[in-house]
């Protein structure tokens, strides 16, 4: 199915234009949407509707929320809205496509980073073309990609916890800006754990799938998949061993879920 998405999502990319957007807040200065995000999502979702007529879809903008059919599009038009309006490379267009509540579909196209990531369940994950593997680092030597939970920020005393804690047992800490393109480097073996205290599905619906077929792991707050209908703890490692271990770290810090 990837093959039918590559391109639609590519065109797509065209809307992101380099200058002439308008930006606006949705609640909050640091919640941003563009009149990019907009454009690229109302493509989007033109386009994948005649893929597979009758679909659902859940996109981040608009408050677009169908997931009543059997096959739904989960679509974050630009993730990383606030590095795109400030002209920081990392962002990307994310699809993933759902068939009874199961991610079978993934995309996640980064035009500035020139960067393609794909993945049919069962199929692999591809970066341009390439097979992708995660690696085979232990947490002794892992790279963690995290935040400080920038939209919930009476959060973020147990992340900086958590960030502490694993950054003086591991190698070193990174931060993007973009769940997607995170997680994706997770995939490529750049990195070896991830940690966002609360994602939307749209952030990590294509990317995980990706992660997943390059051989990684990933979790919500209670070790089971991350929601495809509602905000989710999202925990990713490249193995077993180090998921748990950061499992246990969080636990350590965030008891109960807090939200």
């Amino acid at each position: 199915m990837v093959e039918s998405i590559i391109p639609i999502v590519r065109e797509a990319s065209g809307l992101m234009v380099r200058s002439g957007f308008d930006v606006m807040e949705k609640g909050s200065s640091v919640n941003l949407v563009t009149s990019s995000d907009l454009a690229v999502q109302h493509f989007l979702v033109d386009r994948l509707s005649a893929l597979i007529p009758g679909c659902g879809f859940i996109c981040e903008e608009e408050d677009l929320d169908d997931e009543s059919k059997e096959y739904t599009w989960i679509i974050d038009p630009i993730d990383g809205t606030a590095n795109y309006a400030r002209g920081i490379s990392d962002c990307c267009i994310s699809v993933a496509l759902a068939k009874g509540g199961e991610v079978i579909s993934g995309v996640v196209y980064s035009p500035w980073r020139n960067e393609l990531y794909s993945a049919d369940k069962g199929c692999g994950a591809y970066l341009n073309g390439k097979r992708l593997q995660v690696s085979s680092r232990p947490f002794s030597d892992a790279i963690f990609c995290t935040a400080m939970s920038t939209y919930r920020k009476e959060f973020a005393k147990a992340c900086s916890d958590i960030i502490f804690d694993v950054y003086m047992r591991s190698n070193d800490v990174r931060r993007f800006g973009s769940a997607a393109i995170e997680l994706c480097l997770l995939a490529a073996g750049h990195m070896e754990l991830y940690f966002e205290m609360r994602l939307q599905p749209w952030d990590y619906a294509a990317a995980s799938l990706i992660l997943s077929e390059a051989g990684g792991v990933s979790c919500g707050f209670d070790g089971k998949p991350m929601s495809l209908h509602e905000p989710s703890m999202t925990i990713a490692a490249n193995r077993e061993s180090s998921l748990l271990e950061l499992l246990r770290v969080v636990h350590k810090y965030v008891p109960e879920l807090p939200y």
